[in-house]
């Protein structure tokens, strides 16, 4: 087997360096005078660097690396790390001919449903084209539930056209629709004015942890996430300068989160900064699980013990496969148990990106805050403002979801058949994924009960370790790098999520359709099986 030798962090940046100090150099300097300078030093030459000097302030960047957001440099997106740039870049070297032991880049890096050839809802597209292009009503070919839809979202547009700028929580149709689907779901009362439309869950999330950025009783602010994490949370808190506080979760018991964990971690951030709130995803992204409601009700109580915001990313809600699994929301929850949880603030995030719908291009999504302080609440309403509205088709596509077709419309039988034949795809996969990882040497993987992703644990030789230290790399992201250069499989390594020391993963997602994903098994069986062979 090939291995590619691969630069470090540190030594690339040392070569940016050194050759971007001499473009700018050559750049102001030419040849000529660079001879003349050497052969008269003289006061000629003063005058010449006086002038180089002029020359090179007035063309120096008022922004620079050096003076750019310092919070930006140090933020990392693993899903979309380097990773993936080398694996678009094999891409473009099989575009033209490059000859490579596969013929196409699986990117198994990123939840991107459609991408990987999973079909769209007709009905959500039907409305879609029917709100973007209005003279469609008069086509016999779309059901008049859809047309019935489309028209209440026309309705809500001022102009009746996707192309007006919405209310910046968005419409309030589709917010009323959102709050009637919490109300079905939960059984419990939902305010359609404490749910807002987002560009997606990764902006809702962002917009409200903007509103923890201040210090108190001068410490930083501290957010608490789980270990492993979705590494949007890492790089907003880094992009926001506020502390990570991060809590692992136990692989031991299928990703569970144990309360002594909890009381572990927040100990310890006290003594550097001020945890103000705590983050849990479920279903779990990277490790599939789903929280069974006890221990919901246990990180609730541990959260009201220490005066914590609630932040539920439920986003995978839809995507529970394994038997006796079953999603709890944490409002539904926190309310039963009654005071003082019933009083806790909350936000819960929902996205049409994951579930059966996949339409992560469409950014559409949803907040819902309860128990928010109302002048609290009016700033976030305020600063959401600023960004005008959220994409109207993706407010679209989130009425879609919460107000689907019902029994005895005429769209009801074919959505109901399509979401089905998604999901149900989708847990033969996750199965499928779980059980092959189990049968590789070296190799254990936790049932993936929920989600799209798996994030099996392997133990990795100690010769490997070696070379990827000497190549200073986690030995996760060697691994990977070697998956990708020899069989174009994109995986993004348990570095980028966070796993605990001495411990080695990676996150791969569970959709690739059926046959594709049995044939990039098989690839992944026979270059572990290669690897394992060479380093041990």
């Amino acid at each position: 087997m090939s291995t590619t030798r691969l630069i470090s962090c540190s030594a690339a940046k040392d070569l940016i360096a050194n050759s971007r100090g001499v473009f700018n150099r050559n750049r102001c300097l030419n040849k000529r005078s660079l001879v003349y300078e050497q052969a008269f030093p003289s006061a000629e030459l003063i005058t010449r660097k006086m002038a180089t000097t002029k020359t090179n302030a007035a063309a120096a960047k008022c922004l620079t690396i050096g003076n750019m957001n310092s919070n930006v440099k140090v933020m990392e997106y693993a899903v979309r790390g380097p990773l993936v740039t080398r694996a678009s870049e094999i891409e473009k070297e099989l575009e033209k001919g490059v000859k490579k032991p596969f013929n196409e880049v699986i990117k198994a890096n990123i939840g991107d449903c459609h991408a990987m050839g999973q079909v769209p809802i007709t009905f959500i597209r039907q409305v879609l084209a029917l709100v973007s292009l209005p003279e469609l009503f008069d086509d016999p070919r779309f059901p008049s539930d859809v047309k019935s839809r489309a028209k209440t979202i026309l309705a809500g547009c001022r102009g009746q056209s996707v192309g007006s700028y919405t209310d910046s929580a968005g419409i309030e149709i589709i917010r009323k629709h959102v709050a009637e689907y919490i109300q079905r779901r939960d059984n419990i009362p939902c305010d359609y004015q404490n749910v807002l439309l987002c560009a997606g869950a990764s902006d809702g999330i962002k917009s409200v942890m903007k509103l923890l950025i201040e210090k108190v009783d001068g410490k930083q602010p501290g957010v608490m996430i789980p270990i492993p994490q979705y590494p949007l949370y890492s790089a907003s808190l880094a992009e926001f300068g506020m502390e990570q506080v991060g809590y692992y979760l136990n692989e031991e018991k299928n990703w569970s989160l144990d309360v002594s964990e909890l009381e572990r971690s927040i100990a310890e951030a006290k003594k550097k900064c001020n945890p103000r709130a705590i983050v849990v995803i479920n279903p779990g992204n990277p490790t599939g699980q789903v929280l069974a409601r006890q221990n919901i009700e246990d990180i609730i109580k541990f959260a009201n013990k220490h005066n914590l915001f609630i932040f539920a990313d439920e986003v995978y809600q839809d995507n529970v496969y394994a038997e006796g699994s079953k999603f709890f929301s944490f409002k539904k929850v926190l309310i039963e148990m009654g005071e003082p949880y019933a009083s806790m603030e909350l936000a819960s995030f929902m996205s049409c990106s994951k579930g059966y719908m996949g339409e992560c291009g469409l950014r559409g999504g949803y907040t819902e805050v309860i128990n928010m302080c109302p002048e609290v609440k009016a700033m976030l309403l305020k600063a959401i403002s600023a960004m005008l509205c959220p994409t109207v088709l993706g407010q679209a596509v989130m009425d879609c979801v919460v107000n689907p077709p019902q029994p005895g419309e005429p769209s009801y039988d074919l959505f109901k058949k399509e979401k089905q034949a998604v999901l149900d795809s989708l847990a033969v996969r996750a199965k499928m994924v779980a059980d092959t990882f189990n049968s590789f040497d070296g190799f254990s993987c936790n049932p993936v009960q929920g989600a799209m992703y798996a994030f099996p644990q392997i133990k990795l030789p100690q010769k490997a370790i070696e070379k990827a230290k000497s190549l200073k790399q986690c030995p996760s992201v060697f691994y990977a790098f070697q998956l990708l250069e020899n069989t174009g499989i994109c995986i993004v390594p348990g570095a980028g999520f966070g796993q605990k020391p001495g411990t080695y993963h990676f996150r791969t997602t569970i959709l690739p359709q059926p046959e594709k994903l049995k044939s990039m098994l098989q690839k992944f069986k026979e270059f572990h099986e290669s690897f394992m062979k060479e380093y041990h």
